[in-house]
């Protein structure tokens, strides 16, 4: 098998990639464990939750939506629900399923850290590039994201992804 180096262009590319996502997800990091004294992730999950029917999912559903494995969402969960952010439910007509709900306080952390964080995504990262450039950003990463997931017809990634599980009956 011949290894296929990047070309010059193509390590700049990538190099320029690792760096502004390292940087950018620091940067969003600090911000929300100043502001709300959470990690970006524990964010992530919270938002997740409030754009959800009834502020509910499904543990694998939010896994796959966190685009984590289900054994860190359920620690992230756990730490959640511990601050009275999240409450965990047993899946009605599923006694092997879980759901995360959302509650009152988590909505209001929610709230209160939004502002800050959507500001510190907007400073950060749209305010450097043009209308065009956002558009190429989103067309860019979705394409890349629908290929790792295996959205575009390729199984051999999607099986590598660890959120993900064939099939879970809904929660009723």
């Amino acid at each position: 098998m011949t290894t296929r180096w990047l070309t010059p262009a193509e390590q700049r590319a990538w190099r320029a990639y690792v760096a502004a996502t390292l940087l950018l997800e620091d940067a969003i990091d600090r911000q929300l464990q100043q502001d709300a004294g959470m990690p970006h992730l524990y964010y992530s999950i919270l938002a997740h939750l409030s754009e959800a029917p009834e502020r509910r999912l499904r543990m694998t559903d939010l896994a796959e939506r966190s685009k984590i494995t289900r054994s860190r969402l359920t620690y992230a969960v756990t730490r959640l629900a511990k601050d009275g952010l999240v409450r965990r439910e047993a899946c009605r007509g599923d006694g092997r399923g879980s759901v995360a709900a959302l509650t009152d306080e988590g909505i209001a952390a929610l709230e209160r850290s939004a502002p800050g964080h959507v500001e510190t995504v907007r400073s950060l990262l749209f305010d450097r590039l043009t209308e065009e450039q956002v558009g190429q950003l989103e067309e860019i990463c979705g394409s890349v994201a629908r290929g790792l997931q295996g959205d575009d017809g390729e199984r051999a990634a999607a099986d590598e992804v660890p959120w993900r599980r064939r099939s879970s009956p809904p929660c009723s």
